[in-house]
């Protein structure tokens, strides 16, 4: 397995003390990552209290068992939030001793960020940094979704724009889906450095002043319509009043304006019609010591709801 660095959990103290998980609480990380949230919560529900820790990425899974998949109040489960109900439906089944039939949520945290462990080393092209440049461009959290360079080689130049303005507002879009279908007709693009060379010859020297790199958006859009992702944040907020409890809470962490906007709707929707209130009116971001110390916290938003 390649070795990860350890992923530093985003907006930490905001998101327990909203969340306030109380001992014998049933609470679900519906993105466990590296388990950095899931263990403080663990010492607030205390081994009375049961947590249900779900991953799409096996890899991180794998990692996050090792961490605290020791303590025997920790149930760890490989799929999507997007598939919550039969989540629980299956686990509750396995888990009787620990969970009662059609159990549901005393709380439930998403962090929709894109980990550390993720981004290093990951081995599925994932980075546009030049240390990733050999990796393979899957850019997939799993293996059963269409990888990016398939995606790359088989969409039409059109639709790459759009996909790439779409889901990373990048206004050079047009150009650097040309500089891809370009380059692959010369050699496929197989890479991530290819498509950051690609990227790369399509903007101009000191785009966006040196203060990102040029292929950030691209990588971004590409990774968020590869894994469905919006499609499965949907799924989620739709699933949630068959999931959570009376009073139980749901905070969701975003990274970029199209989440946030999904949440903030599904959200105040659901204050509208009297099924939930919400915890926080406006969203949460982080302090600028935690920008300081983890840079990559600086866009995160979070949201809270709590049910009736």
């Amino acid at each position: 397995m390649t070795e990860h660095t350890e992923h530093v959990p985003v907006l930490l103290h905001e998101t327990i003390t909203f969340l306030d998980p109380h001992p014998g609480d049933f609470i679900i990380d519906g993105t466990v990552d590296g388990g950095g949230h899931a263990r403080e919560i663990l010492g607030r529900i205390t081994a009375t209290g049961t947590l249900l820790g779900i991953d799409w990425d096996e890899a991180l899974l794998a990692e996050c068992k090792a961490r605290i998949g020791g303590n025997k109040n920790v149930i760890l489960v490989h799929s999507n939030y997007a598939e919550l109900p039969e989540i629980l439906e299956k686990v509750s089944a396995e888990h009787s001793e620990r969970l009662p039939v059609k159990a549901k949520a005393d709380g439930l945290l998403v962090d929709l960020g894109f980990s550390s462990e993720q981004l290093a080393n990951s081995g599925r092209g994932f980075s546009f940094e030049e240390a990733a440049a050999s990796e393979p461009l899957l850019m997939t959290y799993d293996d059963s979704r269409r990888p990016v360079w398939t995606i790359l080689r088989e969409e039409s130049e059109t639709e790459l724009a759009n996909i790439i303005f779409e889901f990373g507002g990048e206004r050079m879009s047009r150009r650097i889906a040309k500089a891809i279908k370009d380059q692959g007709r010369r050699k496929p693009i197989m890479t991530s450095g290819d498509l950051v060379a690609s990227v790369r010859s399509a903007v101009p020297r000191g785009y966006e002043h040196g203060r990102i790199n040029p292929a950030t958006r691209t990588f971004q859009a590409l990774r968020i319509y590869a894994n469905g992702e919006l499609e499965n944040l949907e799924a989620l907020l739709k699933n949630l009043p068959e999931v959570m409890a009376p009073n139980g809470k749901a905070a969701i962490i975003t990274f970029h304006s199209l989440e946030d906007r999904i949440v903030k709707h599904a959200f105040q929707a659901l204050a509208k019609e009297k099924k939930a209130n919400l915890v926080v009116k406006k969203p949460v971001g982080p302090t600028r010591e935690e920008i300081a110390k983890n840079p990559r916290s600086r866009s995160a938003k979070l949201r809270v709801i709590q049910f009736v």
